[in-house]
């Protein structure tokens, strides 16, 4: 393929210009050192060559032609690491951090598509190409999932959730308010009964869900004092799960408490997002069924940040202060229990663009470096069904590759000062 590429780029000149612009932008990146996948060591000096948002060609050595820069651009990485592109499988782009839930009644929805491209500007920068944006207000993350692919605005892939199923009254839901305002705020994906929350499945397949949401337990951040355990009933969360894989779509549940999250992964749902008192029992339950835990460390890191200084109610810091203890423990038994682990960050209840300090926080809770950089590449792009596509770095994937000063297997937290980054060949500035 680089002998093509030479090829192409020395006849450029030859070609008439109406043709020649009609051809591919091709990209030839000359790496120092580079890293396949986490499963492999950095091998190198090496020549990636992309097309169309692909990866065209992996070469050993450096190779840059000389042509015309309206066709191919050489990109200089000979002194970074190169590596695929991360993955972070729990974001909430529209968001910034805060407890202001009154907002909710002042704030337009467009605003959140405004902070949403700002923050997967931000996100892209820090190194994340592809994100799951795990439950924003009606359209929101539609919009910015169009925008980044359409590259209108810089950013990731971003697989969208939209509003999260919730029970009436529970996590998720509209509340904090008084009634009327409950109501009048309601964006109608809340529901009861195993036949409603099937209509709700439909309903959110049909507005353009990439992935169902649920809040299967209670949440930390929402103005409830009635504990973090399980919401939905085991039918109605049955019912969710298989209308939702009868569409092709796969469902992620915000879970807390240890039977919230046996009953949620016993019913079918595909991942458990923060997991945070998970036992054995339900670990089990989740291994025996294939479900993933996505952990998001840095949520709690970020919240207790907040702590004491006028942040969050009096109820909300309460059950903050009553899951910093526990925080990373599941992950450790997760890994003993052979479940799978996948990178997730929570990232809006903290500032964007911190997203890799939880690759610390993971090996702080028993993962090697290796086994947390595959949680945010090949695991999670297994996680998406899209393991084919991104993860790795490999011909006829997707041009998302990121460079870093140094070897992250051998100190992670280089991570968190990504030098460059592509995403579906667009480089991010």
């Amino acid at each position: 393929m680089i002998r093509y590429i030479l090829t192409f780029a020395a006849l450029i000149f030859a070609i008439p210009l109406s043709a020649a612009e009609d051809m591919p932008k091709v990209q030839i990146i000359l790496v120092g050192n580079l890293l396949t996948d986490a499963a492999s060591n950095p091998s190198g000096r090496a020549t990636i060559t992309t097309s169309e948002g692909r990866i065209t060609d992996i070469a050993d050595g450096w190779i840059a032609p000389s042509a015309s820069e309206d066709h191919v651009t050489v990109i200089d990485l000979k002194d970074k690491t190169v590596m695929p592109g991360l993955i972070d499988l729990h974001v909430h782009l529209t968001g910034d951090p805060g407890g202001d839930f009154w907002k909710q009644a002042t704030e337009p929805a467009e605003w959140g598509v405004v902070v949403g491209a700002k923050n997967a500007h931000i996100t892209a920068k820090a190194g994340f190409t592809t994100v799951r944006e795990a439950g924003s207000s009606q359209y929101s993350a539609f919009s910015l999932r169009r925008g980044t692919a359409e590259g209108k605005i810089p950013g990731p892939r971003i697989i969208a959730a939209g509003p999260a199923l919730a029970i009436v009254g529970g996590h998720g839901d509209t509340t904090g308010f008084n009634e009327d305002i409950n109501d009048a705020l309601a964006s109608g994906y809340s529901c009861t009964g195993a036949n409603e929350c099937a209509m709700k499945v439909r309903k959110a397949s049909r507005a353009g869900s990439d992935i169902i949401k649920i809040t299967a337990t209670g949440g930390v951040l929402s103005q409830q004092g009635r504990g973090l355990e399980a919401h939905f009933t085991d039918a109605e969360m049955k019912s969710i799960a298989d209308t939702a894989h009868s569409l092709g779509l796969k469902v992620m549940a915000h879970a807390h408490g240890a039977r919230g999250i046996e009953a949620a992964a016993k019913a079918g749902i595909d991942t458990i997002d923060h997991g945070t008192f998970a036992d054995e029992a339900a670990l089990r339950v989740m291994k025996a069924n294939g479900t993933v835990l996505v952990p998001t460390l840095l949520a709690f890191k970020g919240v207790s940040e907040g702590l004491g200084k006028g942040v969050y109610t009096p109820v909300v810091e309460d059950k903050i202060r009553m899951t910093l203890g526990e925080v990373g423990k599941a992950v450790t038994m997760a890994k003993n229990m052979g479940v799978a682990i996948a990178f997730g960050t929570d990232a809006g209840v903290f500032n964007h663009g911190r997203n890799a300090e939880e690759f610390q926080l993971m090996m702080n809770a028993g993962l090697t470096a290796q086994e947390a950089i595959a949680s945010a590449t090949t695991v999670a792009a297994k996680t998406l069904n899209m393991e084919n596509q991104i993860g790795r770095i490999a011909i006829g994937f997707s041009a998302d590759l990121i460079a870093v000063s140094g070897n992250p297997l051998d100190d992670v937290t280089i991570l968190e000062n990504v030098d460059w980054v592509m995403a579906r060949g667009r480089v991010i500035k």
